[in-house]
């Protein structure tokens, strides 16, 4: 049990601060609270983040998976290939749009879509690939865009937890036809709510522009049918402050991170590892429980004071919208990394309100685990 003076370190700190309030505030004064100059501001803004692309702000993270393959006409008749290790819209999208999901398995170190595997999921119906950039680790694009390229095919990127995550120099979201970004209140930073959509294309940039407006650019002026899913003026404010604050919060994650994987020792507790040329920015802090009782481990770090969770307990594939119609029709995934990492994976606190004590109380915590492993 923490001390009676130690408060219990939550997994995730959602920072909403001074600035954040101030920003929100002077934005309903002016009496423009919707798709506004802040939404402009804030979408030039975060095209730095992504090499100058063209970016898109809407609603969601989801709503910004969403449009993104509505834009590309990507539909029915057609399949995406989507890890089954990820938060569920990665999958719901493609079925809003009325594609087909088909599931490819996992590298077991950077929990991403293995390469070889999407390989072996194409078939003449194949349209697009979604890596999701997951905890806030690139995916191997270099060999995914290299079998997008054989192959001709479209690649989307979840990159809702990889806000300035990178490959060899190149950020997550300026790899494929498109990105895509959450700002929920627990990732690395956020807008209270929203997406972000980014592209190299212009032409995709003005389909999604239309498409969060009701289809429309000029008032009244319905060019297709589309949707509401505009980012408001409240939201961009907060998220252009976070956004100036970022850089920093990122470089604390990865030493938070750092000092975690330097001094975690437990047996079977196995730390997550960075590929070569990655730029990690730890959305998560994930490792992996090999050999023991999970529960009785997350258990013991709970009485311990130290949050933690796991994403995903259930991979896409078994959640029930999947599951039952796959299994009607005689599917069945073979995803044995998935079903692994789903069974093994616990996330630890490293976000940067984290002070040296709290690090030293994570380790404490986790290398006392022994008797459970």
């Amino acid at each position: 049990m923490p001390s009676i003076n130690e408060q219990p370190i939550p997994a995730a700190r959602p920072v909403i601060g001074e600035d954040e309030i101030e920003a929100a505030v002077r934005v309903l004064r002016t009496g423009r609270v919707v798709q506004g100059p802040e939404v402009a501001a804030f979408e030039e803004e975060f095209s730095a983040l992504v090499d100058g692309r063209h970016c898109v702000a809407v609603n969601s993270g989801t709503s910004a998976l969403h449009l993104l393959l509505l834009a590309m006409g990507i539909g029915p008749g057609d399949e995406v290939i989507v890890p089954s290790f990820s938060f569920a819209a990665s999958a719901n999208a493609v079925r809003l749009v009325g594609a087909d999901v088909v599931f490819a398995d996992i590298e077991p170190g950077s929990f991403n879509l293995d390469p070889a595997a999407v390989e072996a999921a194409i078939t003449p119906r194949t349209a697009a690939i979604m890596p999701v950039h997951l905890y806030g680790h690139p995916a191997a694009m270099d060999k995914i865009m290299a079998i997008a390229g054989r192959h001709k095919l479209a690649v989307v990127e979840d990159a809702c937890q990889a806000h300035a995550a990178a490959l060899n120099g190149t950020p997550v979201g300026a790899f494929g036809t498109g990105g895509t970004f959450s700002f929920y209140p627990t990732k690395n930073m956020h807008s209270l709510e929203g997406g972000m959509i980014s592209t190299g294309d212009a032409e995709i940039a003005r389909t999604l522009r239309l498409l969060r407006n009701q289809g429309m650019e000029q008032r009244y002026a319905n060019e297709i049918v589309g949707a509401n899913m505009r980012m408001t003026d409240v939201a961009a404010a907060v998220g252009r402050v976070q956004l100036a604050k970022l850089n920093g919060w990122t470089e604390q994650r990865i030493a938070n991170a750092a000092y975690l994987s330097e001094h975690i020792t437990a047996a079977g507790i196995v730390t997550p590892p960075v590929a070569e040329g990655a730029r990690h920015i730890y959305h998560q802090y994930t490792v992996r429980v090999q050999g023991g009782d999970r529960d009785a481990v997350m258990a013991k770090l709970t009485e311990a004071g130290v949050g933690n969770a796991v994403y995903y307990p259930t991979p896409i594939h078994r959640l029930k919208p999947y599951w039952e119609p796959d299994q009607k029709a005689g599917r069945n995934w073979d995803l044995p990394e998935t079903e692994k990492a789903a069974a093994e994976v616990v996330s630890l606190p490293v976000h940067p309100s984290l002070t040296q004590n709290d690090l030293e109380r994570i380790v404490t915590a986790v290398n006392a685990l022994g008797e459970n492993l």
